[in-house]
């Protein structure tokens, strides 16, 4: 039996049934996503296997390392044919990583690859396959649009243009690609570029930004620049929450001496970053957009390679602070203003499932279903068992039927199957309930839930 198969990852008949009558044919709203949008409107294409899988990667670059392979092979100046040989050799030391699952799936899928295994024996012949395919007009909209992708959420900061969403939008696109706001340098006053930034705001709002009152002026402008552009959803990746008390003159007096080049302390910058937090809430309130909160990660932990490298290439972990006081002080805040705008909050750690889980029916109040979200299985958690574990905790402790399902979170066009992946681990696990008598024996019942996590909650929630 091929590896890759029609039934893979289905272990039993209402497993099967249930993907295959309910879930396999939803289109997707990818509501989270690194893609470059000049990529979309270039309509971009790519020559060979590397360039679309393997460049910008750091998935893939960590399993090399971890296989004893060069830097040269992942970031360096290496053939793109040779960093592929090593990526292929890797394949067979990734059993029960779900970089196994991902890849497969993708070659099935994109390339009609389903009939031999990667490795580095059968790497030549797969360089060869992909590049027919790929030079014959695969393409960066034809993926998206094969993949029966309706809408696609990227990731951009208040001081972008926006001028390719834009014209994207003009020409007719069949994929609404909008934009999402991700204001993390704004509020980053601990930050060496935290005023270099603040100069940049400053011109393409065309405000002076010289007092916090300013600041805040600015960012409402943008955020109203984002809002006429279709943006519905904010982003936050945050180290931890910030919930620290504080008052309207330690700001101002915070703000004034980081403009002027003076250090902050770390009690300050918490203070500084949940007054900006509580304004960034009140903005997507009042817009009637998404907050969503990405919690949890340890970045940049290899200095050495940061500082050669930078940012995203690989040397991210999971964090292990405590988070539940702020997080539920934070949401608190909102919700006595009536500020509290719907959320979705994403855990890295797994420890923090059930945590997240019963937090979120603090502050459901009637007015939206399902108005305050847990994300999907996120980053190192987008797996098969962070999936399970993710679902086992929200069904367990709010209402599984009202999640709004998968994502990306990528910055490859090939990572579509994450849905497929998704809604094929979704359906298993409510196949074996229905085998064991844990929920009834009904397709309609079972599978309107299906339909309603794969599609249909999130094209309600979102109101693209």
């Amino acid at each position: 039996m091929k590896f890759i198969n029609e039934d893979f990852l289905l272990e039993n008949p209402f497993a099967v049934k249930l993907y295959h009558d309910y879930a396999e044919h939803q289109p997707i709203i990818d509501y989270h996503c690194h893609l470059n949008p000049k990529e979309i409107r270039d309509d971009i294409s790519w020559d060979n296997i590397t360039k679309v899988w393997l460049y910008g990667d750091h998935y893939k670059w960590r399993t090399m390392r971890s296989n004893g392979i060069a830097e040269e092979f992942c970031t360096g100046s290496r053939s793109d044919r040779e960093k592929f040989q090593k990526f292929a050799e890797t394949m067979p030391y990734l059993l029960r990583n779900p970089m196994y699952h991902w890849s497969h799936l993708e070659l099935a899928r994109y390339f009609g690859i389903d009939d031999v295994l990667l490795s580095g024996d059968t790497a030549e012949e797969v360089w060869n396959r992909t590049s027919e395919v790929l030079t014959g007009g695969l393409s960066a909209r034809k993926l998206m649009t094969d993949s029966k992708v309706v809408a696609s959420c990227t990731t951009d900061d208040p001081i972008d243009s926006l001028e390719h969403h834009k014209a994207l939008a003009e020409e007719g696109f069949a994929v609404k690609i909008l934009p999402t706001w991700r204001p993390d340098k704004a509020m980053a006053v601990d930050k060496d570029f935290w005023n270099d930034y603040l100069n940049r705001l400053s011109e393409v709002s065309d405000i002076s930004i010289d007092s916090y009152p300013s600041l805040i002026e600015a960012l409402r402008l943008r955020h109203q620049y984002f809002h006429d552009a279709g943006c519905r959803l904010s982003d936050h990746g945050l180290d931890t929450v910030y919930a620290s008390p504080f008052t309207d003159q330690e700001i101002t007096a915070i703000f004034d001496r980081a403009r002027a080049g003076g250090a902050v302390t770390p009690e300050e910058a918490d203070k500084f970053k949940t007054a900006m937090m509580l304004e960034f809430g009140r903005m997507d309130a009042e817009k009637g957009w998404t907050k969503q909160l990405h919690i949890g990660a340890l970045r940049s932990n290899n200095s050495r390679l940061f500082k050669q490298l930078g940012p995203d290439t690989g040397f991210d972990s999971i964090d292990d602070q405590n988070f539940a006081r702020p997080l539920a002080a934070y949401l608190d805040l909102l919700d006595r203003e009536d500020k509290l705008p719907k959320t979705i909050i994403y855990n890295l750690n797994p420890r923090d499932n059930e945590v997240i889980a019963t937090m979120l029916g603090n502050f459901q109040d009637g007015s939206v279903a399902g108005k305050i979200q847990m994300g999907s299985g996120w980053w190192f958690l987008d797996q098969k068992d962070g999936m399970e574990r993710q679902m086992e905790a929200l069904s367990q402790l709010g209402l599984f039927r009202r999640f709004v399902g998968m994502l990306t979170d990528s910055r490859s066009f090939l990572s579509y199957t994450r849905h497929e992946y998704f809604r094929r681990i979704l359906c298993n696990v409510l196949g074996k309930d229905m085998e064991q008598g844990l929920i009834p024996l009904d397709f309609d019942l079972v599978g309107a839930m299906v339909e309603d996590i794969s599609f249909r909650n999130a094209n309600s929630y979102f109101g693209f």
